[in-house]
């Protein structure tokens, strides 16, 4: 009889990890390469015949610092926003929300992804220009000048929010709607309203959904430059732009690599010091929650 020819067990995985080596690790890999190279002239872009840190020292100058202190203003700002809007209508959706009508409210939810990120945000520019219809709209109700918030850190907000509001959604239902509704009844029967409620029970079963959500929206945000670009002008400058900047029009690859390096760098950072004292936190939580039973009792 003739043996069965058995798969590796990670073949199913093989797609997947090909797919990541060709289309993000290699692109990767290539950019902190040119990272270490330098511009050869006027109309070169990029050389790595002499390989130094000098792009790097050249990108941590004034303008790139003050550019990433304010992408990060605008990301963090703009996760908080978006995880303070989206909460509520996620717990809405998962719990008041019968089964049969969920599936049509994401479907609403998942509307502005049909429409590409751009166009979407060229919405916004007509929207928000002072010869848009909400400009007019406020004029008819008694405003006395025309909307001055196009091409401010304020519009670009806005349109961070607006572009990115959906992947915050997504994950916070998913963990909402894994909660056990006994849970939530049996802390009522002990005694507890609907606000301890959910503070004591269904928001830190929806940590899991919250962290998910926060990293979808703080990590794409940071690198962000189209919402910048189109709604922020100089005023709303995010690093993003500075790089595309330095590959679109300077032509200097070599710089715009060790920019986009230090910002992976930076934003992964922010990232891991914010788990950090997240850990911390619910550790303290956690202790001061503790409850010492006296000698000789047993629990």
């Amino acid at each position: 009889m003739l043996a069965r020819l058995r798969a590796p067990h990670g073949a199913l995985a093989l797609p997947a990890w090909m797919f990541l080596l060709g289309f993000f690790v290699a692109p990767v890999a290539l950019v902190v390469w040119y990272s270490f190279g330098d511009k050869p002239g006027m109309f070169g872009t990029h050389s790595n015949e002499v390989l130094s840190l000098g792009r790097y020292a050249e990108a941590l100058d004034g303008t790139f610092l003050r550019t990433f202190w304010n992408t990060l203003r605008i990301g963090v700002v703009g996760t908080l926003v978006c995880l303070v809007v989206a909460l509520p209508f996620a717990y809405w959706m998962a719990v008041k929300v019968p089964a049969r009508r969920r599936g049509l409210l994401l479907a609403l939810v998942m509307v502005p992804f049909w429409t590409n990120f751009l166009v979407r945000t060229l919405g916004w520019q007509i929207a928000l220009s002072p010869e848009g219809f909400l400009s007019s709209l406020l004029q008819a109700l008694g405003k006395d000048s025309p909307l001055d918030v196009l091409y401010t850190r304020g519009a670009v907000q806005l349109g961070v929010v607006y572009n990115y509001l959906p992947l915050m959604l997504l994950p916070l239902y998913v963990a909402l709607e894994r909660t056990s509704s006994s849970l939530r009844e049996a802390s009522r029967d002990l005694g507890a309203g609907r606000w301890r409620t959910l503070v004591h029970v269904t928001l830190p079963l929806a940590v899991p959904g919250i962290a998910s959500g926060c990293l979808l929206v703080f990590v794409p945000l940071m690198g962000d430059y189209v919402t910048a670009a189109v709604l922020g002008g100089a005023r709303g400058n995010m690093v993003g732009q500075l790089v595309a900047g330095q590959f679109q029009t300077a032509q200097n690859w070599a710089l715009g690599s060790a920019m986009a390096v230090l910002l992976v760098l930076l934003t992964g950072g922010v990232v891991l010091l914010t788990a950090l004292a997240a850990v911390l936190v619910r550790r303290a939580v956690r202790r001061a929650r503790r409850v010492e039973l006296p000698a000789g009792v047993r629990p």
